[in-house]
């Protein structure tokens, strides 16, 4: 394999991995939340992350590597959602909070991958349209979460 290709390669896997535990982390929002409705969205998210993960592995399988199909140990030691389990007696606000902290961080993972000017533009493109699902999910949680906090 080339070094572009290596590295983009190297960038797609890193966001497989941040992605896989995004969709995890969705999966517990929704065991945890009390709300139905809130649980609702979260595990559609978790599905929707899960289809961005298996785009992305795609582009790396089309490269002749091997995608990654589990999430870090780094990120599961950072675990986007580390205080989930903490913020579940505060409620379904905390539960979102949690969830739109997480999001914070798979978005700029994205921007940064999509500043990267040594990718291949088909990889870009993979990256871009995983992005487009990525904000998306991003903004529904943050305006969640300011709807809640408006509410309270």
């Amino acid at each position: 394999m080339s070094n572009s290709t290596d590295h983009d390669v190297k960038v797609l896997n890193s966001l497989i991995e941040t992605t896989i535990d995004s969709a995890e982390g969705y999966e517990e929002a929704a065991k945890d939340a009390d709300n139905t409705r809130f649980a609702t969205t979260f595990a559609s998210r978790a599905q929707e992350r899960a289809q961005v993960t298996n785009q992305l592995q795609k582009q790396v399988r089309m490269l002749g590597a091997k995608p990654d199909d589990d999430g870090t140990v780094l990120a599961r030691a950072h675990r986007m959602f580390v205080n989930l389990r903490n913020s579940l007696s505060s409620g379904d606000t905390a539960v979102v909070d949690e969830v739109e902290r997480g999001e914070d961080h798979i978005k700029a993972k994205f921007e940064d991958a999509l500043k990267d000017d040594d990718l291949s533009p088909p990889t870009r493109s993979v990256i871009m349209q995983a992005y487009v699902s990525v904000k998306t999910g991003h903004d529904q949680m943050r305006d969640l979460k300011h709807a809640l906090h408006q509410n309270h």
